[in-house]
Order: C-alpha cells, then structure tokens, then sequence
C-alpha cells in the first residue's frame, strides 16, 4: 500500500539504461523502484558526508 504522503517522481530514461537499471536491481534482489531509491540514499549520503548535513525547512518535514 503507498504511503500518501509519499511523493511521486516520474522520469524518462533510454531503453538501454533502462534495461541495464533492472539488471543490477534483479542482481542486487531489489526492484528497479527499489534500486533508484537505494542509489539515491547513497548519493545524498555521500553529499552529506562531504558538505555537510542537508536539514528540511518545517514545511517539508511536516507535510511529507
């Protein structure tokens, strides 16, 4: 079931980025949501590890 709060990002990509995406996310034992989502945590990880906490304005983190 979604979580309602829980926003929704649509993206076009190529087919063979695509098809490489759920290659990995198969491998890995993950969908291809679950692979994005994975890569994504990383990367803001990696961010905030380098630059510094990222904090969400009151807005954000009571709307979702």
């Amino acid at each position: 079931m979604r979580n309602k709060k829980n926003k929704h990002l649509g993206i076009e990509i190529d087919p063979s980025l695509h098809y490489k995406l759920h290659y990995i996310s198969k491998y890995y034992g993950r969908s291809a949501n679950g692979e994005i989502l994975y890569l994504i945590r990383q990367e803001i990880k990696a961010f905030e590890k380098q630059e510094g906490e990222i904090v969400l304005p009151k807005s954000e983190e009571e709307n979702g």
